[in-house]
């Protein structure tokens, strides 16, 4: 059984048009969709991301460079992840299809590659 990363990306606007009872409905199918994962024994975490603060880290030639970010102003960016535990990528796939992220924007499997 092998790791998936669940990467939620969104843009700037996606959920701009949502008003706080709608978007109260929203949290609430994420949460119903994480604990099918939960009972499932599939789920093994998931974090929403804080809006609007974070650093961005690049290195060249030893130098290393910090910078405010990510800003909503980007084109895409990583809203939160969920990680769970299946067979395979098909197996990922099927347990992708349910989550309401599909809904709104756009959303990433990754393998952790367990050798490192």
């Amino acid at each position: 059984m092998a790791t998936y990363m669940f990467l939620l990306y969104n843009g700037p606007d996606d959920f701009d048009n949502i008003s706080p009872e709608d978007m109260q409905g929203v949290i609430e199918r994420y949460k119903a969709w994480g604990d099918s994962l939960e009972k499932a024994g599939k789920l093994v975490g998931s974090n929403k991301l804080v809006d609007e603060e974070g650093r961005v880290m690049r290195g060249r030639g030893g130098n290393i460079t910090i910078t405010d970010g990510p800003f909503s102003e980007t084109k895409e960016l990583i809203g939160g992840y969920f990680a769970v535990n299946a067979a395979s990528y098909e197996e990922a796939v099927e347990l992708a299809k349910g989550c309401p992220h599909l809904d709104y924007g756009t959303l990433e499997i990754r393998a952790i590659d367990e050798d490192h």
